[in-house]
């Protein structure tokens, strides 16, 4: 144990553990591809954040806003330490009810019933408390109630604060040293706390003696943990026919979040810090905007919490962390200092504390030399929340303090929102009289595949470097990015991570035929201009870079991999390159040109998506014709006017709404990827016909077919299935041994299948509880894919009846 080590043991222990296990972390940062600064690493420990800590406290002292009292504040029996209120965890219990009668002095016929969860506690009562507007009881104020097992008469107090006339019985007990709604109530009516725990939650024999607990009663729960006690106490209390009614009562139960010990409150002298003149500036800076938080529905989280926030308890009593400024004078105090069984002090409440940032040598009041350091340390989060001025030097004015802060943004976990950022906030603006970053960017919370939080005792914990080494980092941060949606936890399954994998192979593979086209150097693009595929290319460049640029901007990570996955893998690979390929095959004049933009393309889109994959185009970049060290250090890209293309992107629209289409047809009739097809095409459309026209060897190539570009009256049509979408035509020839009976029955079932999916969508959007709750953006997914079901719905009418027709004899 600790208390056998004895403290310097103990944290020299902790020292060596921290110097075998501490980089582990930042290992993992390192192989995730994180580009931190590496020579500067700051430890909560080291001197120069010691000293700032000591600084913080010492003047907070000063100005009256950190003190040291004795109040009810959340303990944990087994750690055996102060937690403060956001470091309990509450969780939903069904526990009982108990109903306890208590007499009313000098009045036989007069009673109040309280209820309470905690029989054991009402041996702690100091008084009953009334609503003073309550006709029921409100004569009764001024008088004084029997407490039961015990000796004692405590007073009958009107508390329109405390009690809620509609809850309950109307009564409500007192207990001071118990409750925190009853410690603020005695304050009010001066009542004394009686404190019957002891530090392990065991019912303490002197508390109980200073109770007047009967004596029978005392002997036989004292020394007992609360659970054990209470049906003791509750067995006293039937004996005695003062409990009246026990029910089964659902409520939250405060547990420890490091252990999931129960919390007891207890009444304990520790160091707080007066919060609201922090909270104050602190609310401000979000509500003026100097302050964004992301996504947007967090800021009234904070902003609540906030203007509720009570007094921070930050003294632990724990042996690893920063041992708080403070000592106590020997001399002045001895009488009154006592020493626990593991060789720790207890100070008491009213001892006059000498707060120095260096050790002090003698007592200012009597001179006295033996000063006792107090044995507490300060919640780690007090260090923490001047990380953002501390690791830059302060309190000294120092050039990267100057340089570094405020920080643009912090990117942290939801669940730290009030433990760590709020403080931040707070000690930020007092201490250097600016916000500590701008933007606070909350991400989701990452579960496994069925959406369950990871956890090592249910076995379905992601291990990160496993991931990394079977799919690759890159894979792995492009599936974290594309699942990052505001305000939706992000169900990790490995399935998407392979996906991700499978868009890493796609790029590689794009590299190696670009390399392979290749010529020397990187020419400079010759007088004659760029084809029509390269002009759209490099305008679709310039969309996708307007894309993502604006979505990082807005912190939308997954949108910004949305349009990079679709920009790449569709838009490049599948068309630009395919578009290319004759090009580059005949070495025309045309291929120089075409290669230059390849390589000016491909540098673009490696750059954009080096935030994302910054292993894989690092690599691929030093194999390009570059100039510099890395691609870390090139420009992010920007948009270029000179790259805009209009016309070729009208005419490129056209172009693949007939190739998609007729991919479709095939898709349709089974017809394999590499088998010729005789195609038609028209339009209504004069534009749309010359666009065909001019591209026609374009169409051919795309869809792997002789084109036919004739008016649909002079299609043959017995053999012709008609695509008709929007203003253009488009037909496919139906020949070979295609088995219409067949594919007629596959597309009904088809049919029925999307008709099912999109009646199932529809129901949803009819749900105003889905509309009304799920994000903007989830219900436009939503209405979108009803859009394309219902038209994939149609197109299958239309082709069954059409193949139908051409079956029959």
């Amino acid at each position: 144990s600790r208390a056998t080590l004895g403290r310097e043991a103990f944290v020299a222990r902790v020292w060596e553990w921290k110097t075998q296990s501490g980089g582990t972390i930042i290992e993992q940062l390192k192989r995730l591809g994180a580009s931190c600064d590496w020579d500067r690493l700051r430890f909560t420990l080291d001197e120069g954040l010691s000293r700032a800590v000591r600084e913080v406290f010492v003047r907070l002292h000063e100005d009256g806003l950190m003190y040291r009292g004795e109040r009810l504040i959340n303990w944990c029996p087994r750690c055996l330490t102060a937690l403060s209120d956001i470091e309990v965890e509450h969780e939903d219990h069904t526990g009982k009810l108990y109903h306890i009668v208590y007499p009313v002095v000098g009045d036989d016929a007069a009673t109040l019933t309280v209820a309470t969860t905690r029989p054991e506690t009402m041996l702690g009562d100091t008084a009953v408390a009334v609503h003073p507007e309550d006709p029921r009881y409100n004569h009764l104020i001024g008088k004084r109630a029997r407490l039961p097992l015990t000796s004692r008469e405590i007073p009958i107090v009107g508390d329109a604060l405390l009690v809620n006339r509609e809850f309950g019985t109307g009564a409500v007990k007192i207990t001071p040293a118990h409750d925190f709604s009853d410690f603020e109530a005695g304050e009010r009516h001066r009542l004394p706390r009686l404190l019957l725990l002891d530090m392990h939650g065991r019912l303490d024999p002197e508390g109980l003696r200073s109770a007047q607990v009967d004596d029978g009663v005392s002997q036989e729960i004292g020394g007992l943990p609360v659970l054990k006690a209470r049906p003791k106490v509750e067995q006293r209390l039937k004996q005695a026919g003062s409990l009246t009614k026990v029910e089964a009562h659902k409520m939250a139960l405060g547990k420890c979040y490091r252990c999931k010990t129960v919390v007891e409150p207890f009444l304990s002298p520790q160091w707080f810090v007066k919060i609201a003149p922090l909270a104050e500036p602190a609310i401000r800076a979000v509500e003026d905007g100097r302050i964004r938080i992301v996504p947007e529905g967090w800021v009234n989280n904070y902003l609540g919490w906030m203007r509720e926030i009570k007094d921070w308890c930050v003294s632990r009593q724990i042996w690893w962390g920063h041992q708080i400024p403070a000592w106590y004078c020997r001399t002045c105090h001895g009488s009154t200092l006592q020493q626990r069984a593991d060789g720790s002090w207890i100070i008491p409440s009213d001892a006059s504390p000498i707060v120095s940032r260096t050790a002090p040598t003698t007592c200012s009041q009597c001179g006295g030399t033996e000063l006792l350091r107090d044995p507490d340390v300060l919640d780690t989060w007090f260090s923490s929340a001047l990380w953002p001025f501390s690791t830059l030097g302060w309190p000294d004015e120092t050039p990267e303090l100057r340089r570094f802060y405020p920080t643009s943004a912090l990117v942290t976990g939801l669940d730290i929102l009030f433990f760590w950022v709020a403080r931040m906030i707070m000690m930020g603006l007092r201490f250097t009289g600016d916000v500590p970053f701008r933007d606070v960017y909350i991400h989701a919370l990452v579960r496994d595949a069925e959406g369950q939080k990871m956890s090592k005792s249910k076995g379905n914990v992601i291990d990160p470097l496993h991931v990394m080494y079977q799919y690759g980092t890159d894979a792995l941060r492009f599936t974290l990015a594309s699942m990052a949606s505001p305000g939706r936890d992000i169900k990790l399954a490995e399935e998407r991570i392979e996906g991700y994998r499978n868009f890493a192979n796609k790029i590689w593979n794009a590299a190696r035929f670009i390399l392979m086209h290749l010529e020397g150097e990187r020419d400079a693009p010759p007088p004659s201009g760029r084809s029509f595929a390269d002009r759209w290319i490099l305008s679709r460049i310039n969309h996708a870079v307007q894309q993502v640029t604006t979505s990082l901007e807005h912190y939308r990570f997954d949108q910004a991999a949305g349009h990079l996955y679709h920009f790449i893998w569709h838009e490049y690979c599948d068309w630009y390159l395919e578009l290319i390929k004759p090009t580059l095959q005949a070495g025309s004049a045309e291929a120089r040109t075409t290669r230059h933009t390849l390589v000016e393309s491909f540098d673009a889109i490696l750059r954009l998506l080096h935030p994302f994959m910054p292993y894989l185009t690092e690599e691929i970049w030093h194999k390009m014709p570059h100039q510099g060290d890395s691609i870390m250090l090139q420009p992010f890209p920007i948009h270029r006017p000179d790259w805009d293309a209009k016309d070729a992107e009208t005419r490129f629209a056209v172009l693949s709404k007939f190739v998609s289409t007729a991919r479709l047809g095939r898709a349709l009739l089974n017809i394999p990827p590499g088998q010729r097809v005789t195609l038609y095409g028209t339009s209504t459309d004069p534009e749309e016909l010359d666009t065909l026209t001019h591209l026609r060897t374009s169409a051919e190539l795309l869809s792997k077919a002789a084109l036919h570009l004739q008016p649909v009256t002079d299609w043959p049509t017995e053999r012709v299935l008609r695509l008709p979408e929007e203003r253009l035509s488009v037909g496919l020839g139906v020949e070979g041994d295609v088995d219409l009976n067949k594919t007629v029955s596959r597309l009904a079932k088809q049919r029925e299948d999307v008709t099912k999916e999109a009646s199932r969508i529809e129901a949803k959007l009819a749900n105003a509880s889905f509309t009304g709750k799920a994000p903007r953006d989830v219900v436009a997914e939503h209405e979108e894919r009803l859009r394309s079901l219902k038209h994939e719905a149609a197109i299958l009418a239309s082709s069954q009846e059409q193949l139908g027709r051409m079956g029959r004899p």
